[in-house]
């Protein structure tokens, strides 16, 4: 890898991290109160879905108009727009694990690196659950095109 791709991983790791930590999304109770809709539902976490389905647009958007990126030979998108059960089973588990302790993976990590002791369990628990994951499912293949 390159120094330009590295300094680039980094920069964007960091405003990554800022962002988690501006928005709020490393504070367990505003994440569970922007999940508890039938209680006393916050929410400002909504404008934090809304920028990141905008910057997500913009970056499809300019995806469209480049002949390849910038720091690597080719795009690697996926290909697959249908759902399968693996998907939907992945995102019941991820949210049900969101809902249950007010983390994610990427506002854990960012805790975690923040000295935040009330992630530590959340991120050990999650490196469990990788490692339980690779030794028994495996990791299946995954189709992607430029």
């Amino acid at each position: 890898m390159t120094v330009l791709r590295l300094a680039a991983a980094l920069a964007s790791g960091l405003l990554f991290g800022f962002g988690l930590a501006l928005s709020g999304m490393m504070n367990p109770e505003k994440v569970l109160g922007f999940l508890d809709v039938a209680g006393e539902w916050d929410p400002s976490l909504a404008f934090v879905l809304a920028g990141a389905v905008g910057i997500s647009a913009l970056g499809y958007g300019l995806r469209a108009r480049m002949a390849q990126p910038l720091l690597t030979p080719r795009f690697d998108v996926p290909t697959n727009s249908r759902p399968d059960a693996r998907l939907v089973g992945g995102a019941a588990l991820f949210g049900i694990g969101w809902g249950l302790a007010g983390f994610c993976p990427g506002p854990a990590l960012s805790g975690l690196f923040l000295g935040l002791p009330q992630v530590a369990l959340f991120v050990a628990a999650m490196l469990v659950g990788m490692l339980l994951h690779r030794f028994t499912v495996g990791r299946a293949p995954v189709s992607r095109s430029a």
